[in-house]
């Protein structure tokens, strides 16, 4: 199976995967502070991909659980994925599900406390080539295929004993090349979107009551920046959508756009979008649960930028924190703690998981952070629960 070539910035950053020995995260506090949640990483290993799993302290320290990681059922790809999403959790907390991108192949495990279970008939076909998103709302699932044929979205009803049933009549085809990198619902599950990477569109799609999507008038819409990536509705306005663009090639002229989706899912810009970064490379976008901040990950200048939120959508940039290890570059997926204080980022490039703290707009990483991950891990897709 041939993958399809990232943008020039994130091929580098993402797909050379050269696993460095990192610090554990777990300081001797962590031992000594409860366990309040987890964390859990799509490994992406190359043959039978894991899923890693932590202890989420009070702290907001890490420890790896007994038995991580757990096997997920499919195989990874051993490289980066260059997307968002590549691991989700079902609403009522029961089960995670996994892009298997190694074997066109989308996984469910059960959680059971500290332990990831493969569900009974878990693994099935993601109804394309290279699975490397996932969108979830209710029991409605969309996979993003990105590969170089069999690219598209295509749906899934969420059983309750954790199958996935594909949905007749769902699939989404998309050119070939165009590579989706993120698909997404919004709020209230009216309304799904799709970043194709390559191609520099944004996909925006209404949802039916039979879970299959109808394009908006005029869809995919041209992004405002070159390689939309990460996004996320607005968890407060579930018309309010945030884009990253990742591949602008001036120094520091990464974006990011905030469009406004209308009832039929038409979208328009808001403001002054998009607004600038000041870095390189912003792909991965975390909003905060009462929508005042935006966090968005630049995998090229290995910080995270911080944005406040305004009622109507416009962003104003607060500044950029270090990614500490390695100089940051090559930190990906990010996403916070159901509580809001701690956000937890993957660290591709190093094999480990970043923690910060949250203050309003303020992130400050924690002192024994990063935690590593399992040897062999090139992760894609990062889950938080507690």
């Amino acid at each position: 199976m041939r993958i399809p070539k990232p943008g020039p910035i994130l091929l580098s950053l993402t797909a050379a995967a050269a696993l460095a020995a990192v610090p554990a995260a777990a300081s001797a506090s962590a031992h000594r502070s409860p366990v309040v949640g987890q964390v859990y990483v799509n490994d992406n290993t190359a043959g039978t991909n894991t899923i890693g799993a932590f202890d989420r302290h009070a702290d907001g320290s890490l420890t790896p659980e007994a038995g991580s990681p757990f096997a997920a059922g499919g195989a990874g790809t051993g490289a980066g994925l260059a997307s968002q999403g590549a691991l989700q959790i079902s609403p009522d907390g029961r089960f995670l599900i996994a892009a298997d991108a190694g074997s066109n192949q989308i996984s469910v495990l059960r959680i059971y406390g500290s332990s990831l279970h493969l569900v009974r008939n878990g693994v099935v076909s993601s109804g394309g080539d290279l699975p490397v998103s996932i969108a979830i709302h209710g029991k409605l699932v969309y996979v993003a295929n990105a590969g170089t044929t069999g690219t598209s979205y295509t749906g899934f009803r969420l059983r309750h004993d954790g199958r996935l049933a594909p949905i007749p009549g769902s699939a989404v085809a998309l050119p070939s090349g165009s590579q989706p990198g993120d698909v997404l619902f919004n709020g209230t599950g009216s309304k799904l979107a799709g970043t194709r990477v390559a191609s520099s569109e944004i996909d925006s799609f209404t949802v039916g009551h039979d879970g299959r999507l109808t394009a908006a008038p005029g869809s995919p819409f041209p992004a405002q920046g070159l390689g939309p990536f990460g996004s996320e509705f607005r968890p407060t306005n579930p018309d309010q959508l945030f884009v990253s663009n990742a591949h602008n090639t001036a120094m520091d002229s990464g974006t990011v756009s905030a469009f406004r989706d209308s009832g039929n899912g038409v979208l328009s810009s808001i403001g002054s979008s998009p607004f600038a970064d000041q870095q390189m490379a912003p792909c991965w976008v975390e909003i905060t649960h009462d929508g005042q901040f935006l966090f968005t990950v630049n995998t090229a200048s290995g910080t995270i930028s911080r944005y406040s939120i305004a009622p109507g959508g416009t962003l104003t940039l607060l500044g950029s924190t270090p990614v500490r290890a390695s100089g940051g570059v090559g930190a990906v997926d990010a996403r916070l703690s159901p509580g809001g204080h701690y956000l937890y980022v993957d660290e591709s490039k190093i094999g480990a998981v970043g923690a910060f703290a949250v203050n309003g707009g303020h992130l400050t990483e924690l002192a024994g952070s990063p935690t590593a991950l399992p040897a062999g891990a090139t992760p894609a897709g990062i889950v938080v629960t507690g």
